[in-house]
């Protein structure tokens, strides 16, 4: 699919953040600290789940599933970010870009949706607690996770289509970190237009869909609550991460993909950019372990302390 466009733009220039060299080492230093902390905190969550059986819950099994999509968030960018930092040409290669585009709209929706079942999860956990571990089984826990994952390589799958039908042969240079679709599709000697309101289209259901179902779980959480008894506002707190967590990410998605183009400031882009594909990673598994002391003792079980 790419072999006609290749042959007339081979790589992109990305501007990065800064071009002063004394800045460029420290910002090297800083995301190489971000990516090494992202890295061990969810991992350690990562394992705290599979060998701790006190964690052997759906819950948890969303966590972890979630702590390895923040490993790979990062991942997908932040390593090619450095090596850019301490190089004089700032370039990717054009398949390497068409991989960064694909993996990180793959791991960005499969989010969406898997935030949307930790909603749920709780819906079932606060609102039918007797039938819980019936309807959350290991069983059903899997499948919806794989489910999660299906869809956002399918997802994906269909944008990849789309922005890479169209032509690049003229100017190659992108002023971001990385390939973000929106500015790579304006690099396009096609008319985007119509592929601009299928990407619209598809971002706000993608956004949209899942947002309803959360917050349509918290409204059921928080009309069960309101009447019963406080052993459930002990439940209730594991949702405050959640929620956390589904502002951030939300919100961030929100404001850079579905507003007009006039509004679009790059330098503003980029930090929202840092603070979602860097930083939210990396706090996550504190934001989720703050509040949960079975997590907080399996962690520090694991480090030794």
């Amino acid at each position: 699919m790419y072999s006609d466009n290749q042959s007339s733009v081979a790589e992109f220039i990305l501007l990065g953040l800064s071009g002063d060299p004394f800045v460029q080492v420290l910002l090297f230093s800083f995301f190489f600290v971000v990516y090494m902390t992202t890295l061990v905190g969810n991992l350690l969550l990562i394992v705290a789940v599979k060998t701790d059986k006190r964690l052997h819950v759906s819950m948890y099994f969303f966590l972890a599933s979630l702590s390895f999509l923040d490993i790979c968030y990062p991942s997908i960018i932040v390593p090619k970010m450095l090596a850019n930092l301490l190089s004089q040409k700032k370039s990717i290669s054009f398949t390497g870009c068409a991989t960064q585009v694909y993996f990180y709209l793959f791991m960005a929706e499969t989010e969406c949706i898997l935030l949307a079942l930790m909603a749920y999860d709780r819906y079932v956990a606060i609102c039918n607690p007797l039938h819980y571990n019936m309807i959350m089984n290991t069983k059903v826990c899997f499948w919806m996770i794989s489910m999660s994952w299906l869809t956002g390589g399918i997802v994906s799958s269909i944008d990849m289509y789309f922005i890479f039908s169209l032509t690049f042969c003229g100017p190659n240079t992108i002023n971001h970190f990385f390939c973000e679709a929106p500015l790579l599709m304006q690099l396009s000697c096609s008319d985007i237009t119509s592929t601009n309101i299928i990407q619209l289209v598809g971002t706000t259901i993608l956004l949209f869909i899942p947002l309803s179902l959360i917050l349509i779980s918290y409204f059921q959480i928080i009309a069960t609550i309101m009447g019963i008894h406080s052993l459930k506002y002990k439940t209730f707190s594991t949702c405050i991460s959640h929620l956390l967590v589904v502002v951030i990410f939300y919100g961030t998605g929100i404001f850079m993909y579905i507003r007009p183009e006039h509004s679009v400031i790059e330098d503003t882009d980029k930090m929202v950019a840092i603070f979602y594909t860097t930083i939210t990673p990396m706090v996550n598994p504190l934001i989720y372990s703050l509040r949960n002391k079975d997590v907080q003792r399996s962690m520090k079980k694991l480090v030794g302390l």
